[in-house]
């Protein structure tokens, strides 16, 4: 939308031109209305000479008289000192005039334009720097106290409850706001008030924001939206200026929904900076603190803030009156998922093969953010493969790229490389099939290159995990080994492959001895708090904060849960020889085996190869292949059976032309 100012600093503009245009064709109409007949300045001396001038009007050089018969002459003259002499020897009235320029409105015009010109051009730019030509406040010097929170009405917010899944709970704690904004009378008549302050925690891509835009849709009040980065710049109490400016706006627009979002950009703890009192960040996050202590809940005014670091965010402002509650915004279960996957599933079009529920059993952990990308990759998969429609194989292979990352089918590898990875993860695959207590059920194993791995074995929970017990953990230590041991035991040789390997199973083994208690050092957190600041620590100390016989102790513990895990792998692959070597070719004819296809293997059945479905084009040309050799063969079968009967007749004539 063009500024106000702008279109009618145009119009003034054009007024002003049109005047001036205006001004000038009546000056020249005048001019012409005196003008008279122009002749030579030697014409004009002849007329001099024969005493037909009675009278002469000088302008600078310019020269006009009138003849006896009345007809005015003109003429521009040269610089001549004599011509005066002449005319007042024949006695010829002289009369000089002052040059004129135009008329005198003309003249104070064209005197005045640069001074306006300048006074226009000043108070537009002054305009634009206190923020009147641009949304949301501006970007000019005049416009650092503005609030750069981007409002939107009522009509404008489209989200709703049923446009967000997966957080059954968030919406059940919010929908009170949804209740007070609509009607705040319920709530008062007993005495209650709503919180001031809502925060939203939970990991990225949970679908924080989009809670706080279905909160505003379903009450129906306007929505303001910022970053809490947005507050904080380089000049101390800018910041809190916008803080005051963003609440005055609320305040004019009441009911509404002021939403900041990454709040711990500008309300972490207090002190833990190197500016003192005087930081921006301090200033601002003190604003903040007596802006929300400074309006009543009767105003309709209510705050929502997200952030993934609740630890982080200073005391006071947690306290109550300020952020009531805490609305927790956690990764959606199977459920969830489900219910997720169906809403982005919308948008696609769909094969009768796709199922929500399979998909979200296969994606554990993931967010709504990770499901729609999930839902939008499958259908950019359809599309390059020239389908209608999105099935349930461009899902899988999308799932495939999420989880595992693309492949890369031009990576040069060598025969040997290929055994090595086939060898490796196929050591993965077994130990994971024979070992005896809790782990997750294998998904996939594939010797295809994908992001920077050069093969992956995949396994998948059944059912959402919250906990871990101790022998889960020792059990996916024992199968983070089973590459290496593999290595060794069929290849006789020691690999890099097996890093990543290592680089997990220690780190599990040490959180079981340091963070959880599952060792013979007793349930002792020896870790080191996260977010810890580390000036003024002793070096004799490590990363992990332990020092000395603790640390030793502690590595003892790792080392024994860690060859324990190794062990236990040797025995099963050495014990499954042969079937470790069954997969490991396997993988080398197919690249990539799902679990139905390793069980067949274990069964002793032959593998049937999954192809993906052949693209749209080759479909229509396979198609058409056929219905060219299905056509040939009819023609030909009806030339025989056209033949037949002619064969058949000629026989029975010469028979008949026999007998008689």
């Amino acid at each position: 939308m063009k500024s106000p100012f702008g279109k009618n600093l145009i119009i003034w503009a054009l007024i002003f031109f049109a005047a001036i245009s205006i001004v000038q064709w009546l000056n020249v109409d005048t001019q012409r209305a005196q003008a008279g007949a122009e002749v030579s300045y030697s014409e004009f001396l002849n007329l001099v000479d024969a005493g037909s001038l009675q009278q002469v009007t000088m302008r600078d050089r310019a020269l006009s008289s009138t003849l006896e018969d009345g007809t005015e002459v003109r003429a521009r003259a040269p610089y001549d000192p004599d011509l005066v002499k002449d005319l007042r020897a024949r006695n010829v009235d002289i009369r000089v005039e002052e040059a004129s320029n135009g008329s005198p409105l003309m003249t104070v015009l064209l005197s005045w334009l640069p001074w306006l010109v300048f006074i226009g051009i000043w108070i537009y730019f002054m305009r634009q720097m206190q923020g009147g030509g641009s949304k949301g406040g501006g970007m000019g010097p005049f416009s650092f106290g503005k609030s750069r929170a981007n409002m939107l009405t009522e009509d404008q917010v489209k989200y709703r409850f049923k446009d967000v899944a997966g957080v059954e709970e968030a919406k059940e704690d919010l929908s009170e706001v949804v209740d007070f904004l609509k009607d705040p009378s319920r709530f008062q008549k007993l005495g209650g008030r709503i919180p001031k302050g809502v925060l939203l925690v939970g990991s990225p891509g949970t679908g924080k924001t989009l809670l706080a835009k279905a909160v505003a849709g379903e009450a129906g009040v306007p929505f303001f939206s910022i970053s809490g980065s947005d507050f904080v710049e380089m000049f101390v109490g800018v910041g809190a200026a916008r803080v005051r400016d963003l609440f005055e706006q609320g305040k004019k627009n009441a009911p509404c929904i002021i939403f900041i979002d990454e709040i711990d950009a500008v309300g972490r703890h207090r002190g833990a900076g190197m500016g003192g009192g005087n930081d921006e960040r301090e200033q601002t996050l003190n604003q903040l603190l007596v802006e929300m202590d400074g309006f009543e809940s009767t105003e309709g005014v209510i705050l929502i803030a997200a952030t993934n670091r609740p630890d982080v965010l200073d005391p006071a402002l947690l306290r109550p009156g300020r952020f009531d509650r805490q609305v927790t915004v956690p990764l959606p279960d199977i459920r969830g998922r489900e219910e997720i996957l169906k809403v982005h599933m919308q948008k696609v079009a769909l094969a009768a093969d796709v199922e929500a529920d399979v998909l979200a059993r296969g994606t554990p952990g993931f967010s709504g953010a990770d499901l729609a990308n999930l839902v939008n990759e499958a259908a950019l998969m359809g599309a390059r493969r020239n389908k209608r429609l999105v099935d349930m194989d461009d899902f899988e292979a999308a799932k495939d790229k999420v989880m595992m990352g693309a492949e890369r089918r031009s990576a040069v590898m060598t025969e040997d490389q290929q055994r090595t990875t086939a060898v490796h993860e196929a050591g993965h695959a077994i130990c994971s099939l024979f070992i005896d207590g809790p782990t997750d059920p294998l998904h996939k194993v594939t010797i295809i290159p994908r992001g920077r791995a050069l093969g992956v074995t995949m396994s998948l929970p059944e059912e959402d995990k919250v906990t871990y017990d101790k022998p889960y953990l020792e059990n996916q230590i024992a199968m983070l080994f089973g590459g290496r041991i593999a290595e060794e035991q069929v290849l006789n040789q020691m690999t890099t492959g097996a890093s990543n390997d290592i680089e997990k199973a220690t780190d599990l083994a040490r959180k079981m001895v340091t963070v959880w208690g599952m060792s013979s050092l007793g349930t002792v957190n020896y870790g080191q708090k996260e977010g810890d600041v580390f000036l003024g620590r002793d070096y004799t100390q490590r990363q992990d904060g332990i020092a000395g016989a603790t640390a030793e102790a502690v590595d003892k513990e790792v080392r024994a849960i860690i060859e324990r895990g190794y062990e236990r792998c040797a025995v099963i692959l050495k014990k499954h020889r042969k079937e470790l070597d069954m997969l490991s070719d396997a993988l080398l004819e197919h690249e990539t085996l799902d679990k139905s296809q390793i069980d067949d293997l274990m069964a002793g059945k032959a593998v049937v190869r999954k192809n993906r479905r052949t693209p749209r084009k080759a479909e229509e040309k396979a198609t058409a292949t056929k219905a060219k050799a299905s056509t040939k063969k009819t023609s030909t079968a009806a030339k025989k059976s056209k033949a037949a009967p002619k064969k058949a007749t000629a026989k029975k004539t010469t028979k008949t032309s026999k007998k008689s």
